[in-house]
């Protein structure tokens, strides 16, 4: 695990292809599943599957599902995974059965979800329609784990329909990686972290997201974690609650390249959903922590000695920043410095990118080889996506870094 910056060259990544648990939303309970609506898996499978292939391509890629199984095989962890699990979900009468499975089928039960069956489970399921709920937003790895140097945060999650998607993670973190985790709720109970508000600037730097999903207690968990570093600063931007497209930093900034960031500009101008909203710089000195307000995000980097050039997730245009915004038109991902990936559907933005000297490649041609990123100063890798975008996040949210270079 080393993983000190956003943009750094990726040598592993961990994915999770989008299985049949996306399938097991209505329009009833989509709301609780923290979607704004049902997805086609058909469609899905499509668009993930040049997304994936761009990183089986460029980098070495692990997967959820294999992962699990692997740690699976380990008889008391694959015992406590499985009694943690029923658990959390107040099925513990399901242990036994579980544990007489196969290693695959518990890998996929423990992913899908087990099925409610008349007459033979409490009626308390029979509306949810499953006993052991399926982990819907799995394939955002980013949210519940994040890579932060060479330690993985396994994220308090702030909705409990995510919470179970964190055992997953710190076993396959701890037992198959043998990396350190940590936990911002172990050190208080009520401090909440998600990996979308948790970015790396560079060793002695992080910038941090403040709102619906890491709260205050969770900046403060980060600032305690690296208070004993002779120089760390924490840069933290406080979010809208509302709507759902500002859940997490990652949706309004992103890092391109050493000196390039994507940016949605109201967030820079403190107007629309980010007027009044701080920006803070957290100073840590031996111990000694300071509190300075910035203007904003720009402006806290430039006082860390890191000047950036924004370009906007829209373009210029006010209405398309926010409607190519509710599509994660700001959620990048840096495969090395200067070199993204993000959706082909956010026309302006790619636009936008395509002024600032990226040039605009296809997944399609990327994932077969036809292209090389390698052969570009800057590019952005463009992959089409209609059903995606609808479930609430990007390019960064589904990929957690393993290991990059040190810039």
């Amino acid at each position: 695990m080393n993983v000190s910056s956003e943009i750094g060259r990726l040598n592993a990544v961990l994915l999770h292809r989008p299985g049949v648990e996306i399938e097991r939303m209505t329009p009833a309970n989509a709301s609780e599943a923290l979607y704004s609506d049902i997805l086609s898996k058909r469609i899905v499978d499509e668009e993930y599957r040049w997304f994936c292939g761009v990183f089986e391509r460029c980098t070495n890629v692990f997967y959820v599902s294999d992962l699990l199984e692997k740690v699976l095989e380990d008889d008391d962890l694959c015992t406590s995974l499985i009694t943690r699990s029923c658990q959390a979900e107040g099925c513990e009468y399901l242990v036994d059965e579980l544990l007489m499975q196969d290693i695959k089928t518990i890998a996929r039960v423990l992913i899908e979800g087990f099925p409610y069956r008349a007459g033979k489970d409490p009626e308390r399921y029979a509306e949810r329609r499953y006993v052991l709920r399926p982990l819907y937003n799995l394939f955002f790895t980013r949210d519940a784990s994040s890579s932060v140097y060479d330690r993985v945060l396994i994220n308090s999650m702030s909705f409990d329909v995510r919470k179970r998607e964190n055992l997953i993670y710190r076993a396959i973190f701890k037992h198959y990686f043998g990396c350190g985790v940590m936990n911002a709720q172990e050190w208080n109970p009520n401090a909440h972290t998600e990996g979308g508000d948790v970015q790396i600037g560079r060793s002695d730097l992080l910038c941090i997201g403040e709102g619906i999903r890491t709260d205050a207690k969770g900046v403060e968990f980060l600032a305690h974690t690296f208070s004993d570093r002779p120089i760390f600063n924490i840069i933290v931007q406080q979010l809208p609650h509302k709507p759902d497209s500002f859940i997490h930093l990652d949706m309004v900034y992103t890092f391109l390249d050493r000196d390039r960031c994507m940016m949605y500009e109201p967030m820079l101008r403190k107007t629309n959903e980010f007027a009044g909203k701080a920006t803070t710089r957290i100073e840590i000195d031996n111990g000694k922590i300071r509190y300075h307000q910035c203007k904003n995000i720009l402006e806290a980097l430039k006082q860390v000695g890191w000047d950036m050039e924004p370009v906007f997730c829209g373009g210029d245009d006010v209405w398309m920043q926010q409607r190519e915004q509710w599509h994660s038109g700001a959620n990048f991902f840096a495969l090395a410095p200067g070199k993204v990936i993000g959706y082909r559907r956010n026309s302006h933005t790619i636009d936008a990118l395509d002024s600032a000297g990226f040039s605009v490649l296809r997944a399609e041609d990327v994932a077969e080889g036809r292209v090389s990123i390698d052969d570009y100063q800057r590019c952005v890798v463009t992959f089409a996506a209609s059903e995606l975008p609808r479930a609430g996040g990007g390019a960064r949210c589904m990929t957690m870094p393993i290991n990059r270079d040190e810039l």
